[in-house]
């Protein structure tokens, strides 16, 4: 079970609007001259006046720790967290913001790494990139996008990176299309895969890359994957010291924890971040996140989304 991690209340000092509907926020510490550092791929807890929390990865340079920058995405469809933070944050405001989490790291093999971003996946990914261009190591960077026009960061990009390392490929270019079965279709030795993006952008990397050693595959997703129309079903939890926790179907296995006093902590709720993240023992879970890896899924649930068939032992 995850920690609590420390909030800092940081004042916004600039924002920029970026095309495809995005904000970008640097913070700053009010009174501290540099933030706690972070690694590439980390992100950051923004808890908003509402009482929610949303994950935003940091996307500036790790180097840099006078500001934490975010990007966020407008989403017309999404949970209000976007649409309050791009109709309300402006310079001099106060942020409540974590102390950054990782669980996107950019690991240390000296082999060639190939960084895949669709959209605002580009977030995690341009702060790899630009680790990986300080450290003078092999990389290859496709952003893809609807179109040139709608591409967000590529100002950043253009700065920060050797455009020698960088493929951007936009859906009304044809000239500019990479089909990700060829890319990915053949893999050197020693290569490592980072990805990040939409649900359908996730779905295609994984099925291109399936033939891929698993650990040298790594991904984060801002969303979980589609789920099916199949109406959920209830099943029960049980617990080590033997206690049933019944789950309805109108329920999460979360909100059943908590009403069975079983204190877990959880952030986004939508099975992305880990935060509720527990041990399984045994049974038939239905797994729902986009958080845990193939590996994980044979012991790992999280419990916000993902249900199970009859019962399910947990290590809580």
């Amino acid at each position: 079970m995850a920690a609590p991690r420390i909030i800092m209340k940081l004042t916004v000092t600039a924002i920029r609007k970026e095309p495809g509907d995005v904000l970008v926020i640097d913070l700053k510490h009010p009174r501290k001259p540099s933030l706690p550092p972070f690694e590439p791929g980390s992100h950051v807890d923004v808890h908003l006046a509402n009482g929610k929390v949303r994950q935003y990865s940091l996307c500036g340079d790790p180097t840099d720790l006078s500001r934490y920058t975010i990007a966020v995405k407008f989403e017309q469809t999404g949970r209000g967290g976007s649409s309050w933070l791009h109709g309300t944050v402006c310079p001099g405001f106060t942020l409540p913001v974590s102390v950054s989490r990782n669980h996107f790291p950019l690991g240390e093999s000296r082999g060639p790494v190939l960084l895949l971003a669709g959209g605002i996946g580009i977030t995690p990914i341009l702060a790899m990139a630009r680790a990986l261009e300080r450290q003078g190591r092999p990389y290859e960077l496709h952003y893809f996008t609807h179109s040139l026009t709608l591409t967000p960061l590529l100002s950043d990009i253009e700065s920060a990176l050797d455009p020698a390392n960088v493929r951007l490929h936009f859906d009304d270019e044809p000239e500019t299309r990479q089909d990700l079965q060829t890319l990915l279709s053949t893999r050197s030795s020693d290569a490592q895969l980072y990805y990040c993006g939409p649900p359908g952008f996730m779905a295609a990397v994984d099925r291109a890359s399936a033939h891929w050693p698993q650990d040298t595959v790594h991904f984060e997703a801002f969303q979980p994957p589609e789920r099916d129309d199949t109406p959920p079903e209830p099943f029960t939890i049980m617990l080590r010291d033997g206690t049933s926790v019944p789950v309805a179907a109108d329920t999460t296995a979360l909100a059943a924890l908590r009403g069975a006093g079983v204190l877990l902590m959880a952030s986004c709720e939508n099975g992305v971040c880990g935060t509720c993240e527990c041990g399984m023992l045994e049974g038939q879970p239905i797994h729902r996140d986009a958080f845990l890896s193939s590996k994980a899924r044979d012991r790992r649930f999280i419990p916000c989304v993902s249900r199970a068939r009859g019962a399910l032992k947990l290590d809580l």
